[in-house]
């Protein structure tokens, strides 16, 4: 079965969306979108290097612009010897961006590349960041975990569903370290509020809610369009990857963020950054059961995904997580977990601890103070990938929690481009509505 090909949500129909529940699954689908690959699909991965918990480790980095380079290659090469590391190479099709990361690195002018696939020989590279445009995670995610390296992937882990079950696939396959760009993942309190659950503290979980509203008066991600940016200065045609053909466009490049072809907008951007912590809080991490999204751009119309965002999961256990974005609007919900007997609530490096009504008799309200680390600590993300590398374990952001987040975000999409309530079985990868009518996920045209 061929599956659905992106479009815009203006010429998206219902129809061409469901499919009859008798329909073959296409999960296996996005495979596709790798198509000249270095490592072979049906070969073995290499194994690559057995790294010792004293042993150097050395980063290459896909994708050096503002987040690529200002949270990763600048954080990273200014704690080499915090973390035993070594800033080693990197890759980027834009070459004002790859002569700024040459400079910054103190490497050869050999070290740098347009082409990811040629970082990836290097024998001598055992780890991968990746912040690229996300049409682009999948791809070198998986190739780079087929030669043997560990991944850093920038949030959202992917583009497309079925490519996210491909990097998910692999890392199991190949057994690599898998760390998610989604760094509030670090923060303890989330952790602290999993023990809570988890020791039955508020009693059966009821609903987890957050936030991440901002309010921008020239439209969120028109960032500045460097004149630099030429045809001549940046393989376009390797850029759009899978997206399909269309001709030079800086506002694609630099405002990548508010077109559909490459991006899902304040779900996968912002959004991200809040579903991936709440399940973590929920103590037992599942995948969604039933996702409904609703959402809006009636204020920035110079765009294809929306500037007000709200999305309901439900999960098996009985779970419902609750997220809300905007980008007209920087007021947000508080944040906090309801359970039937107690209710968490957060803030900075805070966990409280409130009773129900009902309940007082039966719990103390607590406060767990100086949980660290706590904000958007970018050293604590690369320490942790690094340390799980070396000593073994599973990250914050471990390759189990991306994936279950990252049907949360895909189904979300779907969700609101086509006006339905999605349900997901995942035994089988399926989407259905709720008369039982299979649903294809988005993905790129052929």
């Amino acid at each position: 079965m061929s599956q659905l090909k992106d479009q815009s949500a203006a010429g998206s129909t219902r129809r061409t969306f469901i499919k009859q529940a008798a329909a073959v699954t296409a999960v296996t689908g996005a495979g596709s979108i790798i198509k000249t690959p270095v490592y072979g699909q049906n070969q073995a991965p290499s194994t690559g290097r057995v790294i010792g918990a004293n042993d150097r480790i050395n980063v290459g980095f896909v994708g050096v612009g503002n987040q690529g380079f200002n949270t990763h290659v600048r954080q990273i090469k200014n704690n080499e010897a915090k973390h035993n590391v070594q800033a080693t190479a990197a890759c980027d099709v834009f070459s004002e961006y790859r002569d700024r990361a040459q400079e910054f690195m103190g490497v050869k002018s050999g070290n740098v590349y347009n082409d990811h696939r040629k970082l990836l020989e290097r024998r001598d590279i055992d780890a991968v960041v990746i912040a690229t445009v996300d049409h682009w995670h999948a791809p070198v995610a998986i190739e780079s975990m087929e030669a043997g390296k560990h991944v850093l992937i920038e949030k959202p882990m992917t583009r497309y569903l079925s490519e996210g079950f491909d990097v998910y696939d692999t890392c199991k396959r190949t057994k690599r370290v898998m760390q998610i760009g989604a760094v509030f993942c670090l923060e303890k309190k989330w952790h602290k509020a999993a023990q809570l659950v988890r020791d039955g503290m508020i009693g059966p979980l009821v609903l987890g809610q957050s936030s991440y509203c901002r309010n921008s008066p020239k439209g969120e991600w028109n960032y500045t369009i460097n004149p630099k940016l030429t045809d001549a200065s940046v393989d376009w045609k390797r850029w759009l990857g899978s997206t399909g053909t269309r001709p030079f466009n800086a506002d694609h490049f630099f405002r990548w963020r508010k077109y559909n072809h490459y991006c899902c907008g304040i779900l996968g951007d912002l959004l991200a950054h809040k579903i991936h912590p709440l399940m973590i809080a929920s103590g037992n991490p599942e995948f969604p059961n039933r996702v409904a999204c609703l959402g809006t751009k009636e204020i920035t119309t110079d765009r294809d995904v929306p500037d007000n965002t709200q999305v309901l999961a439900n999960f098996p256990s009985g779970y419902t997580l609750m997220v809300v974005g905007s980008t007209v609007n920087q007021q947000g919900l508080p944040e906090m977990l309801r359970g039937h007997h107690g209710t968490l609530y957060f803030g900075g490096d805070k966990v409280d601890l409130k009773p129900e009504t009902p309940f007082g008799d039966e719990i103390d309200p607590e406060s767990f103070s100086g949980l660290k680390p706590s904000g958007a600590d970018f050293v604590a993300e690369h320490a942790d990938w690094f340390d799980v590398i070396r000593n073994g374990g599973e990250t914050k952001g471990n390759i189990d929690l991306s994936m279950r987040a990252q049907v949360v975000i895909s189904l979300a999409e779907i969700s609101e481009r086509m006006s339905l309530t999605l349900l997901f079985d995942e035994k089988s990868r399926k989407i259905t509505t709720g008369t039982g009518q299979e649903v294809q996920p988005l993905n790129y045209p052929a």
